[in-house]
C-alpha cells in the first residue's frame, strides 16, 4: 500500500497530548482553523490535509484503507505513541477505520456527524458542477460562485467548494484532481467491510447535528460498543461551523481527564 506524506497545520505546545484532526470529502486543514485554535489550550493540535486534498500530495488511489495507512505514516513520523483522533465525514470514517484496525494507537476517538455505515447519496453532481465550470472565462470567484448556482443552489456549500478553486499565473485552476475525485467518489460515501474486525473499545464520541440525518445511534453501537453520543440542535452536517462553541465545549469536555460517560 503505497502512502504519501501529508502537509498539515499544527497549533499548540508540542509537550501537550496530540489531538489530529481530519477533515472530510473536498475540504482541507484550513476549515478547522478556528476549532484547532481554540482546542490548542490543551492540545498539540495536528491538522493534515488528507491525500488529494490542500497542500497533500496527489494520487489515483483514495479510500479509507489507503487514507488511515497515510494518518499511521503521519503519526509515526511525528514520533507519536498514540493520539486523540477527530474527524468530520469523510475525516470521520478515516478515524474510524483507523481505530478499529490499531486500537492501540487512539488514546480518544471524536467522530463528527458520519457513521461506519455506506451511504447511498451520490457526489456525482458535485463533481459534474465543478468539471463543467468554464475556467478560461472566469474573472473572478463571485462569477465562478454564479455559474455554479444552477447546479449547486446552497449558497455556503459553493463557496465551501471554491475554496478549492485558485489563481495560478493568473488564471483560475482546479487545486484538486476532479478526475480523482470523480472515481474515488463512491469510496467516499461507502465503508470498508469491517466484519473481520474487533469492535473498538476504547472511548468514543459521535457528535450529530441535529438537522442531519447522517447518524443513527444503532449504526454506531456494534463497531463502537462503549461510544457516547450527543446530538448539537440547531446544526447540520456542518456541525463544527453552524455551531462552534457548542462543538468545541463538547470536544473539551470529553477529552477531559475525568470525562465519564453520562
Amino acid at each position: 500500500m503505497e502512502t504519501v506524506e501529508l502537509a498539515f497545520e499544527q497549533f499548540g505546545d508540542p509537550d501537550d497530548s496530540a489531538l489530529i484532526i481530519l477533515h472530510g470529502f473536498f475540504a482541507s486543514s484550513r476549515n478547522w482553523r478556528q476549532i484547532a485554535q481554540r482546542l490548542s489550550d490543551r492540545f498539540h493540535v495536528y491538522a493534515p490535509d488528507m491525500r488529494n486534498h490542500g497542500a497533500s500530495p496527489h494520487h489515483p488511489v483514495m479510500d479509507y484503507p489507503v487514507m488511515a495507512a497515510d494518518l499511521l505514516r503521519f503519526i509515526d513520523d511525528r514520533g507519536l505513541e498514540t493520539a486523540n483522533l477527530l474527524g468530520h465525514s469523510m475525516g470521520g470514517k478515516v478515524a474510524m477505520w483507523f481505530a478499529l484496525g490499531l486500537p492501540a494507537r487512539v488514546n480518544k476517538l471524536i467522530v463528527a456527524d458520519i457513521a461506519p455505515v455506506s451511504y447511498k447519496h451520490s457526489f456525482d453532481n458535485t463533481v459534474l458542477a465543478l468539471k463543467e465550470l468554464p475556467l478560461d472565462e472566469l474573472s473572478n470567484r463571485k462569477q465562478a460562485e454564479t455559474l455554479l448556482a444552477p447546479r449547486i443552489a446552497e449558497l455556503s456549500y459553493r463557496q465551501f467548494l471554491l475554496q478549492n478553486l485558485v489563481l495560478k499565473d493568473g488564471k483560475y485552476c482546479w487545486r484538486l484532481d476532479l478526475d480523482i475525485f470523480q472515481r474515488a467518489a463512491p469510496n467516499i460515501a461507502a465503508f470498508p467491510d469491517a466484519d473481520y474486525l474487533a469492535p473498538f473499545t476504547g472511548n468514543a464520541l459521535f457528535i450529530a447535528g441535529g438537522d442531519s440525518d447522517f447518524v443513527q445511534p444503532g449504526d454506531i453501537n456494534s463497531l463502537f460498543p462503549k461510544a457516547a453520543f450527543s446530538t448539537i440542535a440547531n446544526a447540520g452536517h456542518w456541525l463544527h461551523v453552524q455551531q462552534a462553541d457548542a462543538f468545541a465545549a463538547l470536544v473539551e469536555d470529553f477529552l477531559a481527564p475525568g470525562w465519564t460517560q453520562r
